[in-house]
């Protein structure tokens, strides 16, 4: 393994895109120290230590604790994508654009932009509204009283993740990896040393129990995201032309179509807990009520939505599980896997083309999405399970969060493998295997 790493730095092309890579990260981190004015450090810090889920989005931007230019990072634009995929087979000229190969994967990119923009300012003035009402967070707030400090703050968050998803596409195109993986990825990374430092002053204990419960997740991570069934698929034999007395045959190969048990990767998780902090976001316009039992009604979905409650988990749980199977269906109707074989000319042994191939698919796809769907809703509550064990005092705060492991182990998969990609095009065989 050492040795194929000195590999990859003799070649010049890959140190070029390597070094591309760590710079743009180098950059990124730098712009998420850069504060926004008016904003009480102190009083976000306690904030944030008192709402789980605000830490979901300091695991996409790395920079949300702080309130930097980089508070909303790339989960606008990974929102406008999501958004973008399910209304595609709903909208007849989205759908169209998805089956005219490139020229239309680059007009939908188009549109995910477009998207990102409003959903980025509106999520910007959302959280730097409930921000405001937190005591003492933000001041000088308010388009009524305050319209300029306002409008720059909202402005600024918008151009913060604008240039994010820049430095995401110059990496795609300079360097290596997914470039909204990677930024999403050195943010979860960035965050290791506080954390190892906090539980090595205050628990050390804890350390080591939190340093095996990562080594096994990771281990259940792998193994099942590489778990797939895999379909045996035969391709009939075709006649393209004769050549004297001779025919000129085609086909006849055997392949398969690997489903993953996990298709939806994290998406489920983000679903989720999107659709959980909806109820908590209103609710707090009306804490304050007179009546009381709206007061009493918006206090505790307050709770709920920010994780203070058992009752959160429990839902967070079983969306999960409902989200994996949606999603997971959305991706695989719009695949339209049975309609490619019968075009193609393939075949699953056993199995009549056309219907009876889709049902057999979904049927198939359904019964090991099952595992996929709780093996998820289990790494969205671990950090709760691991609290309830009672064998630490750091209140089930992780080294990385579930949510991270999750991506952290699919961009170093995905990239490793870009890597093996590049060095066996120069044959250096075996960069993942030595």
């Amino acid at each position: 393994m050492l040795e194929a790493l000195r590999n990859v730095f003799r070649l010049q092309d890959v140190r070029r895109r390597l070094l591309i890579t760590l710079g743009i990260l180098v950059i990124i981190r730098l712009m998420s120290h850069v504060p926004l004015p008016n904003v009480d450090s102190e009083a976000m810090k306690q904030v944030f230590d008192q709402n789980q889920l605000l830490g979901l989005f300091d695991l996409f931007s790395g920079a949300m604790s702080r309130f930097s230019v980089m508070a909303l990072g790339v989960y606008p634009y990974i929102t406008a994508q999501i958004i973008m995929q399910l209304l595609t087979p709903l909208i007849p000229a989205l759908d169209a654009l998805s089956k005219e190969g490139e020229a239309g994967r680059n007009k939908l990119n188009q549109y995910y932009y477009y998207a990102t923009i409003p959903l980025a300012a509106l999520q910007a003035y959302t959280q730097a509204q409930l921000l405001a009402g937190s005591q003492g967070v933000i001041s000088q707030w308010g388009f009524r009283e305050y319209f300029w400090p306002t409008f720059s703050t909202v402005l600024t968050l918008t151009a913060g993740t604008m240039l994010a998803v820049w430095l995401g596409e110059l990496i795609n195109e300079m360097g290596i990896g997914q470039g909204l993986s990677i930024i999403i990825f050195g943010n979860i990374v960035a965050q290791i040393p506080f954390r190892v430092g906090s539980l090595l002053v205050n628990d050390i204990t804890g350390l080591l129990f939190f340093i095996l419960i990562t080594v096994i997740t990771v281990f259940v991570i792998v193994v099942v995201q590489e778990g797939q069934r895999r379909i045996p698929v035969q391709y009939g034999k075709r006649v393209l032309a004769m050549r004297g007395n001779r025919l000129r045959i085609a086909g006849g190969q055997s392949t398969h179509i690997p489903l993953r048990v996990n298709t939806a990767g994290m998406i489920p998780l983000i679903f989720a807990s999107s659709i959980l902090l909806f109820p908590g976001i209103v609710a707090q316009f009306f804490v304050n009520s007179e009546t009381a039992w709206v007061a009493s009604l918006s206090e505790m979905l307050v709770k709920v939505s920010n994780g203070q409650s058992n009752w959160y988990y429990f839902f967070y749980f079983w969306m999960v599980v409902g989200f994996t199977y949606f999603y997971t269906d959305v991706i695989f109707q719009q695949q339209n896997m049975p309609e490619s074989l019968q075009r193609q000319g393939g075949f699953i042994p056993g199995i009549r083309p056309g219907r009876r191939t889709a049902d057999y698919l979904n049927g198939v796809l359904r019964r090991i999405t099952l595992v996929g769907a709780f093996f998820l809703g289990g790494v969205a509550i671990l950090p709760w399970l691991v609290k309830l064990t009672g064998l630490t005092q750091s209140s089930g705060q992780m080294l990385i969060t579930s949510s991270g492991l999750l991506i952290v182990v699919g961009v170093v998969r995905d990239t490793m493998k870009q890597l093996e990609a590049q060095l066996l095009m120069r044959h250096y065989e075996g960069f993942i295997r030595r």
